[in-house]
């Protein structure tokens, strides 16, 4: 079993936890960011973290595991890979999750969703709508990282590899800002530091 020191220096050296001041899409300040792309560089690191959420899992008897696409499609094919089932993703189609390219949730199949980093749930919630309404039934959840410090309830069971509380600052009451000596980068704009 992974120990949450282990995973969180996982996450700082494939350079997915950043620190500094970021510009998050909300328009909010914060000291943390997760560029949860950069984990899925190193296929021994999401081996090492998805075996960890398998061991969470391999006494449910899941059929099937299910992902959002894009970003957790990696995730969740290692997870399904290690638990020894099947592998689907959604993608979204008219700004909606959707299952396509023929993929089917029979009814009754035990489903669990893997998604990389939540903040509110969105997407996830959109991805168990879609097992509810193929008749499916939702065994749980496997996050690598969970920002909302474990309040999200899906109804089922919820397993993150690391969890954690995102401060977030309005901008013009942003403490980092007031310190005035770390700069503010807006994730996706440009390279960023890694500390």
């Amino acid at each position: 079993m992974l120990t949450n020191e282990r995973i969180e220096t996982i996450l700082k050296d494939s350079g997915t936890l950043m620190t500094g001041h970021f510009l998050y899409t909300s328009g909010r300040h914060g000291d943390k960011y997760f560029e949860k792309a950069r984990i899925l560089q190193n296929p021994a690191y999401v081996a090492e973290i998805m075996g960890h959420l398998a061991g969470q899992f391999k006494d449910d008897n899941v059929d099937i595991v299910i992902a959002p696409a894009v970003g957790a499609v990696i995730l969740g094919y290692e997870l399904a890979r290690q638990l020894g089932v099947t592998c689907l993703f959604t993608e979204r189609e008219d700004d909606k999750m959707a299952l396509r390219r023929g993929f089917v949730i029979p009814a009754g199949a035990r489903v669990v969703v893997a998604e990389d980093v939540i903040t509110t749930g969105g997407s996830v919630q959109e991805v168990i709508d879609i097992v509810k309404q193929s008749g499916g039934t939702l065994v749980g959840v496997a996050l690598i990282v969970d920002r909302t410090g474990g309040t999200l309830d899906f109804g089922a069971k919820t397993a993150a590899a690391y969890t954690t509380v995102a401060t977030s600052y309005e901008a013009d009451k942003c403490p980092i800002c007031a310190a005035g000596d770390v700069p503010l980068v807006k994730p996706g704009s440009r390279m960023l530091p890694i500390s």
